[in-house]
């Protein structure tokens, strides 16, 4: 027999999730102390993100979605990115944005009906929340077109989730990557649920990563609980970017450990023993116990940040609910430069009632 091509995924492990060490490491992390500040920022992603359930719980905040057991994959694609890149998300990857300069009162904003989140602080070229799926692959496909176009050393980002590879945006943008030798990376946040129906029922791939090899792509599938498995992951498709060898696809494996949204309920489709086993593999509990091992993390310093990390956080929280509610007719002043008769008619209504409100 004669084959026409083969292929091979690499699957990337550092720490396991016992805090050891599955393979040598790099040269650039031999020195712990560096991911210090990338741990923390995991932790006040995990401090935001419950503050913000609460707020939901309580009624101050309209429908979210937690990214609790996403913190090491969102906070390493964030620090694996130029100021200059481009990054389009879904809508649950805090921890990149945190790093790229979102405000978290930008995200509850946002959750909170007020569009003018989306409007954040920080990466002013990067992409608004994305809540149609994949559609922003495609969008960050354009970005990384026109930087090849323009001759421009910058990469596009782009995450979705396993759902989400589904999509014929993602497929899309994974041959236009292709075909195009763009400075693209597509990342498939792989946890393990698209809503309700299991990675099983979502494709006969043996992995998701394999997915860019039809579009000639570098496919590689990396523990995406493990802090430095991402970094690594990150920088080597970031690097190929920029040299002109074209996009890539990572497949991230991580866990939604809480709901898909506030709006889920999670127990009535996976059960109990899964998300227990999922709870043993989650990305804080290895980095910890591998800085502490190494002497450069203690209970005591964590214990501190946490503290502080809530007393920034309920900053950001008052800024929130201290922001003017914006006036009624908002919601069609930006729509049209000349509005229809019949949307201004709807706005006059919409006046006219809140005032008799």
């Amino acid at each position: 027999m004669t084959l026409a091509a083969s292929f091979e995924i690499e699957y990337l492990q550092y720490l396991k999730p016992d805090g050891s060490l599955a393979a040598p490491l790099p040269a650039a992390f031999n020195d712990p102390a560096k991911l210090v500040p990338l741990f923390k920022r995991m932790l006040f992603v995990r401090t935001f993100d419950s503050k913000a359930i609460a707020l939901q719980r309580t009624g101050k905040l309209g429908t979210y979605a937690a990214s609790l057991g996403h913190e090491a994959t969102h906070v390493g694609i964030g620090a694996s990115m130029a100021p200059d890149d481009v990054f389009a998300p879904s809508y649950r990857e805090y921890g990149a944005q945190f790093m790229r300069g979102v405000k978290p009162r930008d995200v509850l904003l946002y959750w909170g009906g007020d569009e003018r989140g989306n409007d954040f602080e920080g990466p002013r070229n990067d992409y608004p929340w994305c809540v149609p799926i994949s559609t922003q692959c495609l969008m960050a496909a354009g970005a990384a077109l026109s930087f090849k176009l323009r001759k421009q050393d910058r990469v596009a980002v782009a995450c979705c989730g396993d759902g989400g590879s589904s999509k014929t945006d993602f497929y899309a943008a994974v041959n236009s990557a292709g075909a195009y030798s763009l400075p693209l990376v597509l990342c498939v946040i792989n946890n393990g649920w698209a809503i309700s129906v299991p990675r099983k029922s979502q494709t006969g791939a043996q992995t998701l990563a394999q997915k860019g090899l039809a579009g000639g792509l570098s496919c590689l599938q990396v523990d995406g609980n493990d802090l430095i498995a991402v970094l690594v992951a990150m920088r080597r498709a970031n690097e190929r970017a920029r040299k002109g060898e074209g996009g890539s696809v990572i497949e991230f494996m991580t866990y939604r450990l809480h709901d898909h949204t506030t709006a889920d309920d999670a127990r009535r489709y996976r059960g109990e023993d899964e998300v227990k086993d999922a709870w043993t593999r989650e990305p804080f509990i290895r980095l910890r116990k591998y800085l502490i091992g190494r002497k450069v993390w203690s209970e005591q310093e964590e214990a501190a940040w946490i503290e502080e990390c809530g007393k920034v956080v309920d900053v950001e929280i008052n800024a929130y609910l201290e922001t003017p509610v914006q006036p009624v007719e908002a919601m069609f002043d930006y729509l049209y430069a000349d509005m229809p008769a019949d949307i201004r008619a709807q706005r006059d209504a919409a006046i006219a009632l809140e005032k008799r409100a």
